[in-house]
């Protein structure tokens, strides 16, 4: 595996800083500056510069019949733990024992617009320690690799197009890698601990944008957040604190594929008995990969009135049952099963032995079970052999590995050929691209949440955040979207959150929610990927605040 995929690994659950103050990087605007060199990625003796980097280059895209020429930067920008003070009179560690993240980017500058009237937003991908490659290269960059639909997508050589649905018709962008991935690295002492952690990490990313504002003269840009799956859960965090330390308010935060309780989560509901809400809310998930693939006793023509109906379902009748634990009656027992295995297509016997409760791992493994087939985490319409057809959940997401190699080997070559980063010839520096940090096993989930100074949750509930930040700055818009077939991060869990948003009522309106015939990266479903582009585009319209 290629990536750290959110949550299915929660339940298991050097180098000195630049000494001397470091000059601000080009800005990336050929019409506000004049033209600029590259700054050069030298490596230093021990191997790796963390000085800010820059690489430039040039291009163009046509999306939706409009021709965009851009200015493309590929670099590091330097971030520090929350804690550190480059004024500070005395240290307590050696400079070089101080930990420190260079985080790779890469951003895309529309030519011939002002700063002040182009919208920018931050893209990232979760893990956590996941980089920015999926969302990069298969939705919104400039250029989109052609995967399969739902199989395995075929070797190399792979297709790179031309990317129609690419946001930069509407904003900037800049897709930013998680520390300790992409061309980026960590140094200093205790680095991990200073960086792979919910709390950490969302301070990194805050830093970086910060930073990033600051040095190309975007403060007084439109600005989005743009979070996918763990990201979700840092923009919530992000986006407070960057109201919170930095005074800087957001036009918008949009999520892709939620999480923001993870104790709604489906993945190991067994590890927190007593609480059935993620049963609950996974309901309607199943129901919908039971309908992909044909695996109802009856099939419904219309999967949208299907799940509307399961939705009721599981918040009445399914969840009264689950509550009465031991103390439900044999006939209303045998009652929900029946229900459950008309919405599931799991057997009957089965889901009384699971007293009612099946997890992601159990339903993945047992829908196509008889024929030794798993259903995909991330995107249940992918499916593959079973590794152990007698295990209890797969070993291997069908999903990912249908098009990892596609992605991390396309990436590769486009960032040494038409960014110019990390290594270009044979014979002169090399950079690894690292999609992983594989930081899940070293990875806190401790978060304080905010003016609850004694909440430090093992498993972080991140609706207070995002809360805080929306009550801080009541124009703050928020969109959610989300795959039917997601197993990760259910579609319903996701409606549920922002149900329970610890908001005024008058504010609920500033959410809103988009579902799609896809999964977790719902941008793999090319029509998909074009609905969500345009519920995007419209969102940032809306909300940029420009005239016209």
């Amino acid at each position: 595996m290629t990536r750290s995929f959110l949550l299915d690994g929660v339940a298991l659950a050097i180098l000195a800083p630049c000494l001397v103050a470091m000059a601000p990087l080009s800005p990336a605007r050929a019409e506000d500056h004049p033209a600029h060199a590259d700054t050069p990625a030298k490596p230093a003796s021990n191997g790796f510069d963390f000085t800010p980097q820059q690489k430039i280059s040039d291009g163009s895209v046509t999306v939706r019949g409009q021709k965009i020429a851009y200015q493309a930067v590929a670099g590091t920008l330097v971030v520090h733990p929350r804690d550190w003070d480059d004024a500070a009179p005395e240290k307590k560690a050696k400079p070089e024992e101080e930990p420190v993240a260079a985080m790779f980017y890469v951003a895309y500058f529309k030519k011939g617009v002002q700063s002040i009237a182009r919208p920018i937003t931050f893209v990232y991908n979760g893990g956590p320690g996941s980089a920015t490659v999926w969302l990069h290269m298969g939705a919104f960059g400039p250029r989109r690799i052609v995967t399969s639909d739902d199989s395995h997508t075929a070797a190399a050589p792979y297709r790179l197009v031309d990317n129609d649905d690419s946001l930069l018709d509407v904003t900037d962008l800049v897709f930013i890698d998680a520390p300790g991935t992409g061309f980026g690295r960590l140094g200093g002492k205790d680095k991990d601990k200073a960086f792979y952690g919910t709390d950490p990490d969302a301070w990194a990313f805050t830093d970086f944008i910060a930073q990033f504002l600051g040095r190309y003269g975007r403060f007084n840009s439109p600005k989005y957040l743009y979070g996918e799956s763990y990201g979700t859960t840092r923009s919530a965090i992000v986006a407070n604190m960057l109201k919170q330390d930095k005074e800087i308010d957001l036009n918008g935060v949009m999520l892709l594929s939620q999480i923001l309780d993870y104790d709604n989560s489906i993945d190991r509901p067994q590890a927190n008995p007593s609480v059935d809400q993620p049963y609950v809310l996974a309901l309607p998930s199943f129901a919908a990969t039971a309908w992909y693939h044909h695996k109802l006793p009856q099939q419904p023509a219309d999967l949208k009135a299907f799940l509307h109906e399961v939705e009721q379902f599981a918040l009445t009748d399914y969840a009264a049952a689950l509550q009465e634990g031991t103390a439900i009656s044999d006939a209303h027992f045998n009652d929900i099963a029946t229900r459950l295995h008309a919405y599931t297509g799991l057997p009957v016997e089965y889901i009384k032995h699971a007293n009612l409760r099946v997890n992601g791992g159990e339903f993945e493994k047992t829908l196509m079970g008889d024929e030794d087939i798993d259903t995909g985490r991330l995107d249940s319409r992918f499916s593959g052999a079973s590794i152990d057809p007698l295990s209890q959940r797969p070993f291997y997401d069908p999903m990912d590995a249908s098009m990892g190699a596609a992605y991390i080997s396309t990436f590769n070559a486009y960032a040494r050929d038409v960014l110019h980063y990390g290594g270009e010839s044979p014979t002169g520096a090399y950079e690894e691209y690292k999609p992983s940090a594989h930081s899940i096993s070293k990875w806190s989930f401790t978060h304080v949440q905010p003016d609850m100074p004694f909440s430090n949750r093992g498993l972080p509930n991140v609706l207070p955040d995002l809360a805080m930040a929306m009550k801080e700055n009541p124009l703050l818009k928020v969109q959610l979207n989300q795959g039917y077939f997601d197993l990760g991060t259910p579609y319903f869990e996701g409606v549920f959150e922002m149900r329970h948003l610890p908001i005024p009522r008058r504010l609920a309106g500033n959410v809103e929610i988009h579902q799609y015939m896809s999964g977790h990266m719902v941008y793999a479903h090319a029509p998909a990927l074009k609905e969500l582009h345009d519920n995007a585009a419209d969102f940032i319209r809306r909300t940029d605040n420009l005239p016209g």
